[in-house]
């Protein structure tokens, strides 16, 4: 890879990794179904007006909304909200790249290697740990409710593959667009008028900053980089930089909340990662090791 582009990957996976660190801060003062319906508002306006909707179906282009956009960050919103920790979060999100991979073997009839096998095994050994140190009923739930915004995104993987060939930020921009009004009526239904009331009363710039990185940097921007380098470059050069995130999401947590990095949530990190890493490049390393015996 050219090195501006190496930089812009690095950019980006640092940019979703701070934005769980801006999610914590949102949540301050918003309530979490309106502050996620809020991003994929601003997200979505006013790009449509100048992008074509995706000629896909739209029980797809809903799927789509509906599972990336509303299933996955509110639930993320949500379970943070009940006080489950940004950085951890962020290594959590990452158990999407198993779940995608056991959807895919249910539903679309691939095969799982031994090496994404052994993996998902090293990466929920990270989860195993992460749970163990949990205390407290909310926390707990929290917990639960990051896991099931990862296999959202896990499911939404399942749909991008049926949908096909799209231009990304057309898909993104109107999948968002699916994915707020159904939120505004959850968040009328659950959270209520008053709590729409309480966020207006608190409402200020740093909920407005909150709201505005959401949509533009991390949606927007984020999505527009790495589409634009998945089409410049083959796919494995340029995934394995995802792994980044969870290690900016627990830095930035750090450096900026105070989040403290116990030696067991460093533990948690290396075996997700080992496994994220194992997942990625575990069937390339034993095809080698095949080939160079004699």
């Amino acid at each position: 890879m050219q090195a501006t582009d190496v930089f812009l990957a690095i950019l980006t996976v640092s940019i979703w990794g701070l934005n769980f660190v801006a999610i914590k801060i949102g949540l301050r003062g918003l309530p979490p179904i309106l502050f996620c319906a809020l991003r994929f508002m601003f997200a979505a306006l006013p790009l449509v007006f100048f992008i074509k909707r995706p000629a896909i179906p739209w029980r797809l282009l809903l799927a789509y909304g509906g599972l990336q956009f509303a299933g996955q960050f509110s639930l993320l919103f949500i379970g943070m909200k009940l006080g489950f920790a940004p950085g951890l979060a962020s290594l959590v999100m990452q158990l999407q790249v198993f779940f995608t991979v056991a959807l895919a073997v249910l539903m679309l009839g691939e095969r799982a290697g031994a090496a994404q096998i052994f993996g998902a095994v090293v990466a929920f050994a990270g989860m195993g740990v992460v749970a163990a140190h949990l205390d407290g009923t909310a926390t707990v739930l929290g917990f639960l409710l990051v896991m099931a915004a990862g296999l959202s995104w896990a499911a939404a993987n399942i749909v991008t593959k049926q949908i096909g060939k799209v231009n990304p930020l057309a898909l993104v921009a109107w999948g968002a667009l699916m994915a707020a009004p159904a939120l505004l009526l959850a968040s009328l239904a659950f959270e209520g008028a008053a709590a729409w009331q309480d966020a207006a009363q608190r409402f200020n710039w740093t909920s407005a900053g909150a709201i505005l990185f959401q949509s533009y940097p991390t949606t927007i921007l984020g999505f527009a980089i790495w589409s634009t380098l998945m089409r410049k470059y083959p796919a494995a050069t340029v995934a394995p930089f995802s792994l980044l995130v969870p290690v900016a999401g627990m830095l930035s947590a750090s450096l900026i909340l105070g989040e403290a990095l116990q030696p067991w949530k460093i533990t948690a990190g290396l075996l997700v990662l080992c496994g994220l890493l194992l997942n990625q490049f575990g069937g390339r390393l034993m095809l080698l090791l095949k080939t160079a015996r004699p």
